[in-house]
Formats: structure tokens, C-alpha cells, sequence
């Protein structure tokens, strides 16, 4: 059993809070990512399930032994850091050694637990090198694979793969999501890279202002977000956000955008005071004719599949719309706009949220 446990738990720093109030459950095996903008308390959470910062109050349960007062190196937990910190001096396999020689592992199981992890993570021709003579990805993997010779309750990642380059962080990354295939240990991954979090994530644990916002699945926080904040952090490009008078009850609602636009409302709750209109650039599309409201474009971002078009309603408020991958559209066309009724989200002022679907 290696789920892991937080309840109620604070940190504070002098007279700040980084952490409020925090409760979670992470399920034994499953891969939880912490994912939010700097600031968040997502590195701080983790270091304290680590035992690297202290929890001033609350309780932390992990495989089923309380250990908010546990010291670090008893909570049998293993920790990757974005920054590889191997001994330059000493080969791989040394590197993946040194923690098991301190605490006197015998060297057979020492031998037997590196071959192993070089194994899982297909690094056994490295052993015998040195640091400076891998690339920056095949020292991440020593840093991962030191962590498995520990052979944790779980592992916890800080922003492994931040230092790496775009084409080596996406290979990496789908490495990793084959590693907790085939490991299924527990493990909890802060990023604030969102692809990062879609991929690898079991669910994604959403924190803002030193608080949780949101706990799902990448598409229930990317389809249904509790909140504005998690609405617009979530999914590149973000979701576009209206000012909307609502009008109407049952299925005969309406939004009205700045621009005098009116866009359809099925069924949306009538008894809440509605102030803004979310959606996403893959549910407002560009039309030939007959949409919801006229534009100019203003950008063309074209990506091969499909096509981004940054435009203008009438009134000025800016807009990013999809197109096909072979648009035709150019910067400075006047274009049609479609919204699609089934994918629209409404934000009132207390927090509240509606989603069509």
C-alpha cells in the first residue's frame, strides 16, 4: 500500500501562507500531477509530503503511517529534482549506489537493484560513464533510475524535465508515462507545463493562490472547470472569456456579447446572475456564412492540422477562433463566427460555473 494522504494540512512562512487548508487522497499507484502558475504552493506541497519543508499544521498519512513529523529519509518516499545533481566524479552505476551504500545495503542487492533499474529504464550500456559524457535526457534518466534502486513507497517529481529542450522533453515525457506503466508505484509530478500534466497525469490536482481549485481528470478539468481560473489556465490556447448580459429561461436563453452578438443557451440555469461567456477556440469556429458574429482576423496561426485565427469583434474584444488546417483566411479578413452551443461555459460573479455538456 502506498497511497498517501493529506488533511487539512498549512504552511506558513512568517506571516504568509503558502499552503491553506489543503486536503487530498492520492490511491496507491496512481500518477498525480500538481500543476498551477508560480506561486501556487505546488513545489511546497510536494517538499512537504518529502519532509523537505515542515507542515506547521495538519496531517500526512503515507501507506498508512502518519508522518508529518517523520524526518525525511524515514518516510520512504524518493524524490527526482529538476536539477539532476549526479557526482560528476562518479560513473552511473556509482552515482545510483551512493545512497545505498550510506545506509549499508549489501552490494549484491546493491548490484542487483542498479542492473535492475538500468533494465526498466534502458540504460544499461551507460553504467560505466560519467555524467559529462551523457546528454541531458540520459542524466535525467540516472537521476530517475537512482531514485528506483531506493525502491520507494512512492516517487516524487520536481519539475524533472524543465531543463531540458522541446524535442527531448517530449520524448522524456512519454519515457516517463511508460515508466509508471510499468513500475505502477504511486507517484506525484509537479509541473506547470500543461501538456506535461495531460499526458502523464491519472488526475490532475489544480492549485492557485496557495490553495486547490480543481481535482480531476485532464478532460473533466479541461471540459468542466470549477472556476474561472481553472477555465483559463487550462488548455493552450486559453479560453475566451466575454462579458455577456444573459437573457431568457429554459431553452430559450441567450448571451449577448459586447458586440451586440447573441449566442444560444440550452438550458442554462436562469435563477443565476450570469456575467461571462467561455469558449473554447476549437468549439468557435470560422463559417462561410450564417455565424453567431463577424470578426477581423488579425493573426493567422497556421499548425498544419488546423489553423488558429486571433480576430476582433466589432467592439474590440479580442477572439481566437479554428479553422481548418488549409484556411484560406488572411490577416485582415472580415470572417464569420460560429459558436457551438454544446460546448459554452457560463461564470457568474460569486464563482458559481455552468457547462452546456
Amino acid at each position: 500500500m502506498a497511497d498517501i494522504e493529506l488533511d487539512q494540512v498549512w504552511k506558513r512562512f512568517g506571516s504568509v501562507d503558502v499552503i491553506r487548508d489543503v486536503s487530498l487522497r492520492i490511491e496507491s499507484g496512481e500518477l498525480v500531477v500538481f500543476l498551477g502558475p508560480s506561486g501556487s504552493g505546488k513545489t511546497t506541497l510536494l517538499r512537504m509530503i518529502a519532509g523537505l519543508e515542515t507542515i506547521d499544521k495538519g496531517a500526512l498519512t503515507i501507506g498508512g503511517v502518519r508522518s508529518e513529523k517523520l524526518p525525511p529519509g524515514k518516510r520512504n518516499v524518493a524524490m527526482v529534482f529538476q536539477n539532476y545533481a549526479l557526482y560528476p566524479h562518479m560513473s552511473v552505476a556509482e552515482n545510483m549506489a551512493f545512497g545505498l551504500k550510506n545506509i549499508r545495503i549489501p552490494p549484491a542487492i546493491i548490484n542487483e537493484r542498479i542492473n535492475e533499474a538500468a533494465r526498466i529504464l534502458e540504460m544499461e550500456a551507460l553504467l560505466d560513464r560519467r555524467p559529462s559524457q551523457l546528454s541531458g535526457g540520459q542524466r535525467q534518466r540516472v537521476a530517475i533510475g537512482r531514485a528506483i534502486v531506493k525502491e520507494p513507497k512512492a516517487f516524487l517529481f520536481d519539475e524533472p524535465l524543465s531543463n531540458l529542450d522541446a524535442a527531448l522533453r517530449a520524448r522524456t515525457r512519454v519515457e516517463l508515462a511508460e515508466l509508471h506503466q510499468r513500475l505502477k508505484s504511486t507517484m506525484v509530478y509537479v509541473t506547470h507545463d500543461q501538456v506535461e500534466a495531460m499526458t502523464l497525469a491519472d488526475r490532475v490536482v489544480i492549485l492557485n493562490d496557495c490553495r486547490i481549485e480543481q481535482v480531476g481528470t485532464p478532460m473533466e478539468v479541461y471540459a468542466r472547470p470549477a472556476s474561472r481560473f481553472v477555465a483559463t489556465f487550462v488548455g493552450s490556447p486559453a479560453m475566451n472569456i466575454f462579458p455577456v448580459t444573459v437573457s431568457g429561461s429554459g431553452d430559450r436563453m441567450n448571451a449577448r456579447l459586447g458586440d451586440g452578438s447573441l449566442v444560444e443557451l440550452r438550458n442554462a440555469p436562469a435563477d443565476k446572475d450570469w456575467r461571462e461567456l467561455g469558449v473554447r477556440p476549437e468549439a468557435l469556429t470560422v463559417v462561410a456564412e450564417g455565424g453567431d458574429a463577424s470578426a477581423t482576423a488579425t493573426v493567422v496561426e497556421r499548425l498544419g492540422d488546423r489553423t488558429l485565427v486571433h480576430a476582433r469583434l466589432a467592439d474590440g474584444t479580442a477572439v481566437i477562433a479554428q479553422d481548418v488546417g488549409m484556411s484560406s483566411v488572411v490577416s485582415g479578413e472580415a470572417v464569420q463566427l460560429k459558436f457551438n452551443p454544446e460546448a459554452v461555459h457560463l461564470f457568474d460573479a460569486d464563482g458559481s460555473t455552468w457547462h452546456a455538456q
